[in-house]
């Protein structure tokens, strides 16, 4: 998708790294304004750079509420250290008190890719799900599962689907008359993905975020306007002061509301529903509650601004007591793109571009020494000029993946720059630290292997 020149692609591995802009015109928040709790060096380092609605995330957090954390995998290829910094947010999201979903992309890898379902199983276990406890993710509160064996996803998927057409489809993914129908039905499929979470069997209500790199927007945006067309109380700031609740009368809600038909209204329907409401808002302490039923609205003139999430809570579950959906739009983080060895971005379809964790340790560091460098082109003048780490892979690989202490990365920032660090001393060092990491990964993968089948739910074991 293009949007003012910016590529943004979630099946491509040509994307802008225009941050400043990605932020701006796709709606994002800055991560730099949000009081982060014991933050990982991602987040430290603005690598984890931007989100949507994080904050509600973090509030449960702080207030002792359940939250949980959803991400998938594509079984297309092995895994590389992109997939690692992402399961490093995840791991991270636990450690905070996060339950962990993680989806085996398997039917959208056999529509967009061409690969079998068996063929997917095969490669999401062996070249992922192997390594997960390796990375340091519990078993005991992460769940994976296979979207081919999940019904409940699929279903869902079909019932948002009547909440889009294929103009907005166009719009968002660039599909057109050749896209084959299930390349089109996979995004759906991955909106029932994102938001089964919040399924009375897979945990109830509660806010989910979903760490992703920005190129994954259009599945994130495309789900949250699902769910935001789903509800049945649209919650916004009033004019005059508090918060406003409009009703939203549609095809799945109006008999509820007391709407038949041919638009008749049931007075008597329609006040025992506004009084469940007004008895489900006070419940929250509100006793200034005003109904106006024929506008549709229900105000609050004594909420504020921060009570949006916990009006908005209470009101999804009398939603699906009374036979709606109840669905939350899902939060989202969104990190920097991990730099290629050639400069570009990783990606697995491009072996050239990074190293996967399944390599062997002197593949791994020829890899390095032909990494692209931010040094000068002499020795002369790299002394004089000092070189640039911030284009330099080397470098980069210490900052996202291999270095933990951030006065050691910044001393190593400062001496490349200044030249007293040199391009082969960079890529020495991290190829040192690189290969401590992955003998160190390789070391628990082995003593792990007993767990993997313990990550995967019930109905994706044979």
């Amino acid at each position: 998708m293009m949007n003012g020149g910016l590529t943004i692609n979630p099946w491509s591995s040509q994307q802008s790294t225009d941050y400043g802009r990605i932020i701006e015109q796709f709606g994002l928040q800055s991560t730099s304004d949000l009081e982060i709790p014991s933050p990982s060096k991602l987040h430290r380092r603005g690598i984890v750079f931007a989100h949507r609605d994080f904050d509600v995330v973090l509030q449960s957090q702080k207030c002792g509420e359940d939250f949980g954390v959803l991400t998938g995998l594509m079984p297309s290829g092995k895994m590389h250290m992109g997939h690692s910094m992402v399961i490093d947010q995840v791991k991270w999201l636990q450690s905070l008190g996060g339950d962990v979903t993680i989806a085996v992309a398997d039917l959208e890898s056999s529509a967009t890719r061409g690969i079998s379902l068996s063929e997917g199983r095969r490669t999401a276990i062996n070249e992922y799900i192997s390594y997960y406890a390796a990375l340091g993710l519990d078993p005991e509160s992460t769940e994976i599962y296979f979207q081919s064996r999940r019904s409940e996803v699929q279903k869902l998927g079909f019932l948002l689907g009547k909440k889009t057409n294929i103009g907005e489809m166009e719009s968002i993914y660039g599909f057109n008359g050749s896209t084959n129908m299930a390349h089109v039905q996979a995004p759906l499929v991955q909106a029932g993905d994102i938001l089964h979470p919040q399924l009375d069997e897979f945990g109830g209500i509660r806010p989910i975020v979903v760490p992703v790199g920005v190129d994954q927007d259009p599945h994130l945006r495309l789900t949250r306007g699902l769910a935001s067309k789903s509800n049945w109380f649209n919650i916004a700031p009033d004019k005059s002061r508090g918060l406003s609740i409009n009703l939203s009368i549609n095809e799945e809600s109006a008999q509820c509301f007391g709407v038949d038909a041919h638009g008749r209204i049931n007075r008597e329907k329609q006040r025992k529903t506004y009084l469940k409401i007004e008895q489900t808002l006070s419940t929250l302490g509100f006793s200034d509650i005003s109904s106006n039923p024929k506008q549709g609205t229900v105000s609050l003139p004594g909420a504020k601004k921060t009570d949006t999430h916990m009006v908005r809570k209470v009101l999804l579950k009398l939603e699906r007591e009374l036979g709606g959906l109840g669905l939350m739009a899902p939060a989202s983080t969104y990190h920097r793109f991990a730099v290629g060895l050639t400069g570009d971005k990783m990606s697995s379809s491009k072996p050239k571009t990074t190293f996967f964790l399944g390599d062997d340790l002197d593949v791994t560091a020829k890899k390095i020494k032909k990494s692209f460098s931010g040094g000068q082109a002499t020795l002369e003048e790299h002394r004089r000029l000092g070189g640039n780490p911030d284009i330099d892979v080397a470098y980069q690989y210490l900052m996202y993946f291999f270095e933990e202490d951030d006065k050691a990365l910044h001393e190593l920032y400062q001496g490349y720059k200044s030249g007293k660090i040199l391009a082969g001393e960079m890529k020495q060092t991290c190829i040192d630290k690189a290969s401590e990491w992955l003998k160190e990964l390789k070391e628990k993968k082995d003593e792990t292997a007993h767990l993997v089948e313990a990550f995967l739910s019930k109905d994706s074991k044979d």
